[in-house]
């Protein structure tokens, strides 16, 4: 008998030492929440989302993104016309701490994370669902982070439409 096989009988439970009224053991695949996010590294993740209108934590910047998901972010938002004065970045690869707790803060496990105006928005596929299905756009018209452009007649682009206007 090899060790692996070894190894995984005994990490089974016999029936010989269980029965209907023991505790059952635990689970090895039984995920354990361990608390991550401090008060204090609570209250500087909400300064951090509350000091500009848009927030991306993601991987790099938006001059060098460390990762496709965060470059689709910014280019997204450079589609969409966000004026990114109105956009603070925030490269979670500087800081393991704030990574960690930033799970925790927004229940997402993945980067990058995009909030407006205080509030969780989603990563990269929630906000390529919404820029494909135009809801971001109606979110940067509706909380006033994009000038509402007027739509582009049948066979003209929004760029010649405005130059026309």
């Amino acid at each position: 008998m090899n060790i692996f096989k070894a190894a995984t009988r005994l990490s089974r439970p016999s029936s010989l030492f269980t029965h209907s009224l023991s505790i059952k053991p635990f689970r090895q695949n039984t995920l354990v929440f361990v608390r991550l996010l401090s008060d204090s590294l609570r209250e500087n993740i909400d300064s951090i989302v509350k000091s500009k209108d848009v927030t991306l934590f993601m991987k790099g910047t938006p001059e060098e993104p460390q990762c496709g998901f965060s470059r689709a972010v910014v280019q997204i938002f450079r589609i969409q016309g966000l004026d990114f004065s109105k956009l603070r970045t925030v490269d979670i690869l500087q800081d393991q701490n704030l990574r960690d707790g930033l799970k925790e803060y927004s229940s997402w496990l993945t980067f990058p994370q995009v909030y407006v105006k205080g509030e969780f928005v989603g990563g990269c596929d929630i906000m390529l669902n919404m820029h494909q299905s135009g809801e971001l756009e109606e979110l940067l018209v509706k909380e006033k982070l994009v000038a509402n452009q007027p739509e582009a007649t049948v066979g003209e682009t929004k760029t010649e439409h405005q130059k026309a206007g």
